[in-house]
């Protein structure tokens, strides 16, 4: 004979339905997929669905987690991962080409030979932790325009190029023309980005890039990306990119002026690092003010040159 189960207690019944709903507001809203197959397919297609909040998936690293959270509700995903054309990276014209499903972790050992393949195999260290590595995208990053990305410093102090293809053909847009705020670029909703370009440095190019955050994997704070030649024992075609201080990755001209034409040394490295500090316009939060960030700022461009030096 079956026992009577005693009903359950109004506070477990209220703590059962509080998971419920918590466990619904973590999936994400309804959407239509589409896997094309081609990169001509992949733009046809990004062309019907994109007014109607049709979005692109390759990492899904940044846009998934949000959709989760249902901070954006998609009605469609455009996923490229089966195009093959765009998994690729090479060398050609003097420029590194990274296709856009080109994963974070491709750039443990350097992709190509020199500088830049150095530099960027030291800056994916620096990016969250191995798991979202093997499935983030550098394109992606780059799409995502997060201020906190190391991809985007890298590509605003190279001066690279982003590649968007949409039916009406292809653009070129150069890095200073490309980042324009917070997670805001000006990629038009049509276009798909298909490739970086970075210029490859003179093979004497110095790199170095620093960054600070409260714990492994958070987003940074701040960060350095210096460039740099020596010329007769003197600096030449001086580069400081700055990230995770400001809405958007740049270069500081003024920090670059402070090395021009300077021998490399700490009075030189600190000059700089006062210029950037003072160049910027910092974010702000509950938790770190301006003048933090631009003491953080001081110091991720100084270590940043000394690292390269």
């Amino acid at each position: 004979m079956e026992r009577a189960r005693a009903a359950p207690a109004p506070e477990k019944i209220r703590r059962a339905s509080a998971w419920t709903d918590k466990k619904e507001t973590m999936k994400p809203a309804s959407f239509r997929y589409h896997a094309p197959k081609t990169l001509d397919e992949a733009v046809a297609v990004l062309a019907e669905v994109a007014p109607d909040d049709g979005r692109v998936l390759a990492g899904g690293q940044s846009l998934v987690p949000i959709m989760a959270f249902r901070l954006a509700k998609p009605t469609h995903l455009v996923d490229i991962n089966g195009i093959k054309e765009l998994a690729q990276i090479k060398v050609d014209g003097g420029k590194l080409r990274i296709g856009a499903c080109v994963r974070h972790a491709a750039f443990y050992e350097p992709v190509c030979d020199g500088p830049l393949g150095r530099l960027l195999a030291t800056v994916v260290r620096s990016i969250a932790h191995h798991p979202i590595r093997t499935r983030g995208t550098f394109c992606g990053s780059v799409a995502h325009a997060d201020p906190a990305s190391e991809w985007c410093a890298v590509v605003a102090t190279l001066d690279g190029e982003m590649v968007a293809q949409s039916q009406r053909g292809e653009r070129i847009i150069p890095a200073k023309d490309y980042f324009a705020g917070i997670m805001t670029t000006t990629l038009q909703e049509d276009e798909l980005l298909t490739e970086v370009r970075l210029p490859m440095p003179a093979p004497d190019t110095r790199v170095g890039f620093q960054e600070f955050s409260r714990r492994a994997g958070d987003f940074a704070l701040s960060m350095a990306v210096t460039i740099y030649r020596l010329e007769g024992g003197k600096i030449a075609d001086p580069r400081v990119g700055i990230g995770g201080a400001e809405p958007r990755a740049r270069r500081i001209a003024e920090a670059e002026a402070a090395l021009r034409g300077k021998q490399p040394g700490a009075d030189v490295f600190n000059a700089a690092g006062e210029a950037a500090a003072a160049a910027i316009d910092p974010l702000e939060d509950i938790h770190t003010g301006a003048e933090y960030r631009r003491d953080l700022v001081r110091a991720m461009t100084r270590r940043a040159l000394d690292s390269a030096a």
